[in-house]
């Protein structure tokens, strides 16, 4: 099976660099238009399915796209969400910081120490969907619009790297990869309008 990972397109500013969670926050205008240009590099015909979380910035996301590649059938998930920070969603680091007792110590410290879904829950359900749910479905090429938290903590699973490591890898608004699931090998991560040389 082959998966291809698009994190949803830019938010407003105001939500930038924010704890969002499950806060339902819709596209700006301009990721509204990189989903478009996103969708032109993205080959019709190709997909056998579409996935994707059911918060407003990947639906935006997602049916922007799928205008174009008219996947039949998509379906949308509460299992591709983003972790719930309870009631840290929408703070950025520093408003957490002086509003808390606690402070940052290491990042799994700081992760668990916030508010929320459990991180341990967290994983076991994103790996759950990526390594049953998908492959039962029988499909082979299949487009999930997502968040990066989700598609950092695949590649802390799928590659064996520490969650802060994952956590470090810069994965872009519209950015998209691929992964060979046979092999579990993640493609390069490529930008909505980046040209890439074959």
């Amino acid at each position: 099976m082959t998966i291809t990972l698009v994190r949803h397109g830019e938010v407003e500013e105001a939500y930038h660099r924010c704890y969002n969670g499950h806060n339902d926050i819709a596209l700006s205008a301009k990721g509204r238009e990189e989903a478009k240009v996103l969708a032109d590099q993205l080959t019709p015909n190709t997909f056998d399915a579409l996935y994707y979380s059911d918060l407003k910035r990947t639906t935006q996301t997602a049916k922007l796209i799928n205008q174009k590649l008219k996947i039949k059938n998509p379906r949308s998930t509460q299992k591709l969400r983003e972790k719930s920070w309870g009631r840290h969603e929408g703070m950025t680091f520093d408003a957490i910081v002086s509003q808390e007792a606690f402070i940052y110590e290491d990042f799994l410290q700081w992760i668990n120490a916030l508010d929320g879904e459990p991180y341990p829950q967290y994983i076991h359900r994103i790996k759950t969907f990526f390594t049953q749910t998908l492959p039962q479905t029988g499909y082979n090429n299949v487009l999930v619009i997502t968040h990066a938290g989700v598609i950092r903590v695949l590649m802390h699973i799928l590659q064996e790297i520490s969650v802060e490591a994952a956590f470090s890898i810069n994965f872009p608004y519209s950015a998209y990869t691929t992964l060979e699931s046979e092999t579990w090998e993640f493609g390069e991560i490529r930008e909505a309008g980046e040209i890439v040389c074959v």
